[in-house]
């Protein structure tokens, strides 16, 4: 009995790696695949990637990296990040499944950023230009205390320097785990946009997919040019929750860009590809 178990346990492990080789050629093979989640159409990844992230059948800008972002709107070598030591706290030692204090650490250690905005300046063409970009990697881009300290940070600059500031927007929302702390930073940034604004020094914002919450209500919606990009979702609430409330359908392409442009609620949409250009263009026409 003995030997013919040892054959059959000989068979069984046999089989699972055949098994576990079939999974990882599924998962390998799956990997270069992705789904729009506009058109629903299957893409080959590399083909999007070599397209800077856009479908090649209904132009949906899927959501790229801070670092991507920054290739793509900056001269090579322009950028310079700022206000890079600043970290989270734990104020309300808060917990739900994890406390926020894991949760940070966990989402450190996996996109390697301290929070969710990168602030920095670069050249745009030969123009300079201040930043802050949204990084939805890092808990959905949630505004904290630290994405409001930078932003805010990055304004003042702009103040100081005269040099105009861009924000690319790409948020959730509030950080509900700092609370009123982080309610606050809708405040506090649109404070220093408005004596950014009362120095006469541009402020432009970019709205990517998905821009929603109190980052819409506050800097996503302050800018003294609002771009979007094509098929972005931008609103307060999501339409699910608004759908939920008011009990009704709701238009074709709600919270959409396009229908946002249609309403006055954005003044541009812009393809990735030509944003570089454009911005380069709008600057050189409202700079002395």
């Amino acid at each position: 009995m003995g030997f013919f178990s040892r054959k059959d346990k000989e068979k069984k492990t046999h089989k699972e790696i055949d098994i576990g080789k079939e999974i990882k050629r599924a998962e390998k093979e799956e990997s270069l695949w992705i789904k729009c989640s506009s058109c629903q159409e299957l893409l080959y990844k590399k083909e999007v990637e070599r397209n800077q992230h856009i479908c090649l059948k209904c132009h949906y800008h899927f959501p790229i990296s801070v670092e991507d972002r920054i290739a793509m709107t900056f001269d090579a070598g322009s950028f310079t990040e700022l206000f890079t030591n600043i970290e989270p706290v734990d104020f309300l030692k808060f917990k739900d499944t994890k406390s926020y204090k894991i949760r940070l650490e966990e989402t450190q250690s996996q996109i390697n950023k301290l929070d969710a905005v990168v602030c920095g300046q670069g050249k745009i063409k030969g123009i300079d230009a201040l930043t802050a970009i949204f990084d939805f990697s890092f808990m959905g881009g949630s505004l904290g205390s630290v994405v409001g300290e930078k932003i805010t940070r990055i304004l003042e600059r702009g103040i100081e320097t005269r040099i105009p500031v861009i924000i690319f927007c790409s948020s959730g929302g509030a950080r509900m785990q700092e609370g009123i702390m982080s309610l606050m930073q809708m405040a506090k940034v649109s404070g220093a946009i408005n004596r950014l604004k009362a120095e006469g020094i541009p402020y432009i914002t970019v709205l990517t997919d998905p821009t929603l919450g109190g980052v819409t209500a506050s800097m996503g919606m302050l800018g003294d040019i609002i771009i979007a990009e094509p098929k972005a979702m931008i609103g307060f609430a999501g339409p699910r929750v608004i759908k939920e409330t008011i009990k009704e359908e709701l238009p074709q392409g709600f919270q959409r860009a396009e229908y946002l442009l249609e309403h006055g609620m954005v003044d541009l949409i812009i393809n990735r590809k030509e944003l570089k250009k454009q911005l380069n263009n709008i600057l050189s026409l409202i700079l002395p």
